[in-house]
């Protein structure tokens, strides 16, 4: 393919505001390497090639769309700051450009993260730009890419019908995201670390599992949570509701250790999963704020678990709607 791909056209005004006021935007054009097309960032006040890691080489917004649409440029971008605040995620070949049509998995991650979300200039894929902070770790895997920091993000001004108009603070849910798709930072943790997190429980079955819960200290709680009694949280059906799903994922929490997948496959088989549950922005950051944790069962005996550090602060937050 010799002739460079097709791009959205830009619509610069319907970018948020926050972003907006930054001076880290660069045009960009199509360039040719080993056989690919590839975005090659510009100085928006010389033309010359901007860099991700040199904030001389940026510029405001108005001077990248005046270097964009001087030059006949495909579009502009953000690049991302150490302390900026920002971050971004980057999700491949998950939109239909003809119909929008979103692939379920994506639309999930979309829901989850609920801040300002942007069409590719591709029209194929989306970037979802959030206030938060990437754990240390990897930053790209399949689809996906992650970054806060020393990266291009080329936009459109397309936002994504549906989700916020704004950069929303996100740093739970951007963890969250991180973590599964990543795992936890390699080397990062000592060994001591990495032993209190073996769960000596992860091979029983999940009858096996809730048996254990069910006698241990809190083992009453747990059943009537289990059951799916919320007697104990009436401060209005569903806020009372929102708080036991909580509670109850909390437990789950410490039973099976930082595993987010095994406690929500829990959660669907107790008496309080419902419908709500499937609503990726309630489900992921219920999950997160029932892993905000250091307390997880190392086999030295059967104790209560404690709440979460985040639940104890923010109690009642996963009221969502």
């Amino acid at each position: 393919m010799t002739v460079p791909p097709k791009t959205h056209p830009m619509v610069p005004q319907n970018l948020p505001q926050d972003l907006q006021a930054l001076n880290q935007w660069a045009a960009w054009r199509w360039e040719r390497r080993n056989g690919k097309w590839t975005k090659r960032p510009l100085n928006p006040d010389t033309g010359s090639s901007a860099r991700s890691n040199d904030p001389d080489t940026w510029g405001s917004l108005e001077a990248a769309v005046r270097r964009m649409r001087r030059a006949s440029l495909p579009g502009i971008g953000f690049m991302f700051h150490p302390d900026d605040g920002f971050a971004g995620v980057d999700i491949d070949g998950c939109r239909n450009p003809l119909t929008g049509e979103i692939e379920p998995w994506a639309q999930e991650i979309v829901e989850g993260l609920c801040s300002y979300t942007d069409v590719s200039p591709s029209e194929t894929g989306l970037k979802v730009f959030v206030q938060g902070e990437l754990p240390s770790g990897r930053r790209r895997k399949g689809q996906i890419e992650m970054y806060d920091r020393g990266r291009f993000f080329t936009t459109t001004g397309h936002h994504m019908a549906g989700t916020p108009t704004t950069v929303n603070e996100r740093q739970e849910e951007l963890t969250l995201l991180h973590r599964r798709m990543f795992g936890d930072p390699a080397g990062q943790a000592t060994d001591s670390q990495r032993g209190a997190h073996e769960n000596p429980l992860s091979g029983l079955s999940d009858d096996e599992l809730v048996d254990r819960a069910m006698r241990a200290a809190n083992g009453e709680k747990f059943g009537r949570l289990w059951a799916g009694d919320t007697s104990n949280y009436a401060h209005g059906e569903n806020e009372g509701r929102s708080e036991a799903d909580l509670a109850l994922c909390s437990i789950l929490a410490f039973w099976v250790g930082p595993d987010q997948w095994r406690i929500d496959q829990l959660f669907r088989q107790s008496g309080l999963y419902r419908q709500k549950w499937e609503r990726a922005d309630y489900r992921i950051l219920t999950l997160a704020l029932a892993l905000d944790r250091e307390d997880f069962w190392n086999g030295d005996g059967i104790a209560p678990p404690k709440q979460s550090r985040v639940y104890a602060r923010r109690k009642g937050v996963v009221s969502v709607g």
